[in-house]
């Protein structure tokens, strides 16, 4: 007898970010004419509870054993209605999803045909969902150990959040001491404590964890495996060490952008100028320029930062406060001095931020909206060439001592970094976590999560606020002991296989392997991660994804160009 599937559709206003240009019930009633289908409804909301509850409701009275939603991009919330319908005995994999508000209702103005395009969506969606075959999602043990690579002040955070949850973790450091960035600056802002009395308590804790391996002055040169199952190689010194984890934690950190890239700010050839990284090494002791207090002193922003000269559009995010904090430093040692700042917009959005800000107005600095272009040699002095982008007039200001504000960018091993772990990077050139709201320390890769700079730029509250969520997150399938393997992944038809090997030059998860008697491509079904790539060059078209097969996607674009 042959199957014949019986579908429900949910159309989700989604507020009006739908609804505003998609006639939502005019596509529930349409699709409730398409083949297969038995039920078609629409709701406000499909994800909220009430929304959930109509879907697992449907499938148990009209033994539905299909569901097509159509709401948000897939990304959002897949995962939520798959684990609706599985809660009713459905297998999650023969769920389907129509994404009508990033690729139609968004994007789209006139409604008559927005509306049109949503019919069309929904159309191409049910008749996948017809041809959708149950999947079984399978377990893989985890190895109960973590390592965290880096230890600045994210690395240090993440590994003792873990370790003192009961795990192991390895924590890897490149340098000879612990504490990254931080150990090198003198004070914090807002509250400007001593780094010292922040850092030092956290690296004596670590280094006495008795559940916390401390490799100082190593690199980790190797990483195979997969989430829950790692195989990771340390090289310290002549020795290499292999280290079997369940989750790694990266915190990698930054560099500060180098000044010398800018040779119109003269850093490097004239010692009057400076770096903010600098002058915390000034501030530790006498503030001394050419061996005397200076007199007058210029800040200068965004040096590295939101400059498409230097391929850094962006924003590093605490330069503004650095600034501000050592301004304020230099008003309070030397308080005959002239402070002058020349910013491009102040961004002072942290906790007890503004109100820093406006205290280091009140104890005299100057503060003027400009632009500088270049400095120059003046006497015994440098000055200042800018332009106030507030009045469009040029200006020149004298100084004994310049300090450029410089940004955050990418290590220089981050390509490195990124290629032992399979790890993407955003425009900006940091690694890229696998969604921005939703699973913001989370990488593409199972198993495998961001901690700290490595990511983008932050100041030290938010780069432990993400350590922490990180370690959090990281302890999951720790404290599981399992953790569930992707079933819709690539699959080889041995009968077509020519075995010429190129797909295995596409993967870069390393799941494709050429069987040494058979002669055919096998597919490591934990390292798969269903991307698709090794389809795309199969020339014999051995590969297929499930969940995504030829014969599913056809059906889509017959339906699609039925509306012609």
């Amino acid at each position: 007898m042959a199957f014949i599937p019986r579908v429900g559709v949910y159309i989700c206003h989604c507020g009006i970010n739908i609804a505003a240009t998609v006639d939502v019930k005019a596509v529930a009633e349409f699709a409730v004419h398409l083949p297969g289908v038995v039920v078609s409804r629409d709701y406000t909301y499909m994800c909220s509870d009430p929304g959930q509850a109509l879907i697992k409701d449907d499938i148990a009275e009209l033994n539905l054993d299909r569901v097509v939603v159509a709401s948000c991009s897939p990304l959002m919330h897949e995962p939520t209605f798959r684990a609706t319908v599985a809660e009713v005995g459905m297998n999650p994999y023969c769920f389907e999803m129509a994404n009508i508000r990033e690729q139609c209702s968004w994007v789209h103005g006139d409604a008559t045909p927005t509306t049109q395009k949503a019919m069309q969506l929904v159309a191409s969606a049910v008749a996948k969902a017809i041809m959708l075959q149950p999947l079984q999602q399978r377990q893989a043990p985890v190895t109960p150990t973590a390592l965290v690579i880096g230890g600045g002040i994210s690395g240090i955070h993440s590994a003792l959040d873990i370790a003192n949850a009961g795990f192991h973790v390895t924590i890897v450091e490149r340098s000879p001491s612990l504490g990254g960035h931080v150990s090198q600056l003198h004070q914090t802002f807002p509250t400007l404590e001593s780094t010292a009395d922040l850092l030092n308590p956290l690296i004596d804790q670590l280094t006495n964890h008795p559940l916390i391996t401390l490799m100082i002055e190593a690199e980790v040169t190797e990483v195979a495996g997969y989430v829950g199952n790692f195989e990771v190689k340390v090289r310290q010194g002549d020795k290499t060490t292999e280290v079997p984890v369940g989750v790694i934690v990266v915190a990698t950190g930054f560099e500060v952008f180098d000044a010398h890239l800018k040779p119109e700010l003269g850093y490097g050839m004239y010692p009057e100028v400076i770096t903010t990284a600098d002058f915390e090494q000034l501030a530790a002791g006498e503030i001394l320029v050419n061996g005397r207090e200076p007199e007058r002193v210029v800040f200068i922003h965004c040096v590295g930062s939101r400059d498409q000269s230097v391929g850094n559009p962006y924003c590093s995010r605490v330069c503004c406060m650095v600034s501000a904090k050592q301004a304020r430093l230099v008003r309070e040692r030397l308080p005959n001095s002239r402070v002058t700042v020349f910013y491009t917009d102040m961004r002072a959005y942290g906790k007890g931020s503004e109100e820093f800000y406006d205290s280091v107005r009140q104890k005299g600095v100057i503060y003027r909206r400009g632009n500088p272009s270049e400095i120059i040699r003046h006497g015994d002095r440098v000055v200042v060439m800018a332009e106030d982008t507030l009045t469009g007039e040029p200006v020149e200001v004298e100084a004994d001592l310049v300090v450029l504000a410089v940004g955050m960018v990418p290590r220089a091993d981050t390509d490195v970094v990124a290629g032992l772990l399979k790890l993407a990077r955003s425009s900006d050139g940091f690694f890229m976590e696998a969604h921005p709201k939703l699973r913001p320390v989370d990488t593409a890769m199972a198993g495998i999560f961001l901690a700290g700079c490595c990511q983008g730029p932050k100041d030290i509250p938010e780069t432990i606020n993400q350590a922490r969520a990180a370690a959090a997150t990281a302890m999951i399938p720790l404290m599981r002991g399992q953790v569930q393997v992707e079933a819709a992944i690539a699959s080889i038809q041995e009968e077509l296989c020519a075995g010429c090997d190129q797909c295995t030059e596409v993967c870069v998860f390393a799941a494709l392997q050429l069987h040494p008697v058979r002669g055919v491509m096998t597919v490591n079904p934990v390292l798969c991660q269903g991307c698709g790539a090794c389809t795309t060059v199969c020339p014999s078209g051995a590969i297929s994804i499930k969940h995504f097969t030829f014969d599913q996607t056809m059906a889509q674009i017959d339906v699609l160009s039925d509306f012609g």
